[in-house]
């Protein structure tokens, strides 16, 4: 686990995610690696696939012409992947990042993570929405199966533009995978010596604030200056706010914790929190 990876595809955040990776690159001091991956579109299936059914009575040059077309277009598209790489490349070393390379593949984002896996600290990827503003319904199921497929942390750009996070808010609920992102932060270097603010949504009792304090206590020790807020309502409802007011922040979250968090996070409906959040989401194991 010695490398940063940043999935870019060259869609409208791409700036974000790279200068995203950046910054978590450089809190972790480690190598930075850029990835894009050609994937096969089922828009844009090769002629072969039709080369059965328009063989009857087509004429050969028809059929040379349309595989010139889609060897084109998969030229055209290393092309483009190869520059984006460049780009990004060069967007990193003017930030002076000096540790960085470009990786260009075929297949699959998922399957090439899993690959990838084993030398991986952090994956960085960008949000895409099938629908824009208030509309915003369902995730980029790039980003949702990489989220359900690997065990690495998983930062989530989710805006077109990259703010630098100055303090950071963990959505807690007391459970287990919460309690380990406590731990997990409270000993890597990605978030230190920024503030964190403990935001729990529920009802107000004794166990809750008891856990919280745990938990304040354990980041404490850890050297974070960390607070505590207990909100009432459902998650979805209240967490976004909470995040909102800090400004310049990040959102950290465990990815199997309490079953509505997770909901926020991976559910097949439920994506409010990702969906309202204008700041990066991270995704701990």
């Amino acid at each position: 686990m010695n490398k940063v990876y940043a999935c870019i595809d060259g869609q409208s955040n791409t700036l974000a995610v790279v200068d995203c990776a950046v910054w978590a690159a450089r809190r972790l001091d480690l190598p930075l690696e850029f990835l894009h991956v050609l994937e096969r579109h089922p828009e844009r299936a090769a002629v072969s696939d039709y080369s059965g059914a328009i063989g009857l009575g087509a004429q050969d040059s028809l059929l040379r012409e349309l595989s010139e077309i889609d060897a084109q277009r998969a030229k055209l598209a290393q092309e483009a992947g190869r520059r984006l790489l460049v780009a990004a490349r060069e967007r990193a070393a003017a930030a002076s990042l000096s540790r960085v390379d470009g990786r260009l593949r075929h297949g699959e984002l998922v399957d090439t993570a899993l690959e990838m896996e084993p030398d991986v600290r952090l994956f960085v990827l960008g949000e895409h929405y099938h629908a824009a503003g208030h509309a915003k319904i369902h995730i980029d199921h790039h980003v949702e199966r990489v989220i359900r497929s690997v065990k690495r942390p998983v930062l989530v750009a989710t805006g077109e533009h990259f703010t630098a996070p100055q303090r950071f808010v963990i959505a807690f609920d007391g459970s287990t995978a919460a309690r380990k992102a406590v731990e997990t932060v409270a000993r890597s270097p990605m978030l230190a010596g920024l503030p964190v603010l403990l935001a729990m949504a529920g009802v107000e009792t004794t166990l809750a604030r008891r856990q919280l304090e745990e938990a304040r206590h354990a980041l404490a020790a850890g050297g974070f200056d960390a607070e505590t807020e207990l909100v009432p309502g459902e998650p979805e409802d209240v967490l976004p706010a909470v995040v909102k007011a800090q400004g310049a922040a990040l959102l950290l979250m465990g990815a199997y914790g309490h079953s509505r968090i997770r909901q926020l996070v991976i559910g097949s409906t439920t994506t409010t929190l990702l969906r309202l959040s204008d700041v990066p989401v991270l995704i701990l194991r």
